[in-house]
């Protein structure tokens, strides 16, 4: 064969090549994200910091490996501007449905924004963890909330407390004045939770302390009236918690025979802090060493450790496989064709006339 016949028909075989190529290109684009990463479930955390929320976090995703569901987990670092940003984002890759434990819960404008988006993609929206109103979720058929009830830990925090003073007063009244001095360390503001928390935790301790012919609770500073110290950037920080109680022992103590003589904390992880905080003082040692009650919520596995080393009194278990457990089963529903987002939730204790499902707390002393 001619030379220039040979090359004319390499030149054909480059083409046809080439057009082949580009071809699985333009399909691949169309039909294949699956295989280039995008996932189906996408799920925002407002921090990854949160122990509580790491915990949430590792049973969620070992549950979603085990159904074989594609997920992509984001840390929105406590900002709604990067966290509503990421929903964006999500919802236009492909997103089959989003997981949102929202960073601000004052108002309804964050969450009212990505229902819309939600809506908008028709596809469902799974709020969990931090309480998203009513109307919020009633406005889309396909939004969800997983949470808990907001009063119960507070409440059982309280009763809690209330009944191990009942049996412990003469010796937790450290300077003898028959009050008990008390600390209280809130999460957040505007935070339901956190609201509800800090109400529920001294009024249950004081009806039950009422009850027994004793004082009710005293909050260490007068000077205070609002009875609480806050996480000023709504972290529900260890750190904060320890700041704080620094500054309190440098005056509250046994010394001057003011001790702050009880600590209530939003979270386990401000119980954490408070007790570094203590233990830095020479308290809450272990063994026979002098104590100050602390109490939290959340039953992690580092307050559990503290409650068993005789470092920490008791905290309410906010159960993250349960929670983990049941935004799967939603996750699983909202990806299988023709199934009902509320399939398979009948274990559950959900609100009427809206889709809340519950999540129960327990009191834990180890």
């Amino acid at each position: 064969m001619p030379s220039f016949a040979k090359q004319g028909v390499n030149m054909l075989k480059r083409g046809f090549a080439l057009i082949v190529a580009l071809y699985m290109v333009v399909m691949c684009a169309v039909g294949c994200q699956r295989s280039s990463g995008t996932a189906d479930v996408h799920v925002f955390y407002y921090t990854y910091s949160d122990t509580y929320i790491s915990g949430v976090r590792g049973a969620l995703d070992t549950a979603l490996k085990e159904m074989g569901l594609s997920f992509q987990d984001y840390d929105s670092n406590s900002n709604q501007t990067t966290q509503t940003e990421q929903v964006q984002t999500a919802i236009t890759k492909g997103a089959k449905v989003i997981l949102v434990n929202l960073v601000n819960t004052g108002s309804d404008d964050a969450a009212g924004g990505i229902v819309s988006m939600a809506r908008n993609a028709g596809i469902p929206v799974i709020f969990f963890n931090r309480e998203v109103s009513d109307s919020v979720i009633s406005s889309y058929d396909q939004a969800v909330y997983v949470g808990t009830k907001a009063e119960e830990a507070g409440q059982l925090q309280g009763d809690m407390i209330g009944s191990y003073l009942k049996e412990n007063f003469s010796k937790v009244d450290l300077n003898g004045d028959g009050q008990i001095s008390y600390v209280l360390f809130k999460g957040e503001e505007g935070n339901n939770e956190a609201i509800y928390r800090s109400k529920y935790s001294v009024e249950n301790a004081n009806a039950i302390l009422e009850g027994a012919g004793l004082s009710k609770l005293k909050f260490y500073d007068s000077a205070n009236t609002s009875g609480y110290l806050v996480d000023k950037n709504g972290q529900w920080s260890a750190a904060a918690a320890n700041e704080y109680m620094n500054t309190a022992l440098a005056s509250y103590n046994t010394k001057n025979k003011n001790m702050i003589e009880l600590v209530i904390c939003n979270n386990d992880g401000m119980a954490q802090g408070a007790i570094t905080a203590l233990n830095g003082a020479g308290f809450n040692l272990g063994k026979d060493s002098v104590s100050v009650p602390v109490f939290g919520v959340d039953a992690t596995d580092a307050a559990k450790e503290l409650i068993r080393e005789g470092k920490m009194t008791g905290t309410v278990k906010q159960d993250a496989e349960g929670m983990a457990k049941a935004l799967a089963t939603l996750a699983g529903n909202a990806v299988s064709e023709g199934t009902e987002l509320m399939a398979n939730t009948d274990e559950y204790a959900i609100d009427e006339n809206v889709n809340k499902i519950r999540i129960a707390y327990a009191p834990y002393f180890g």
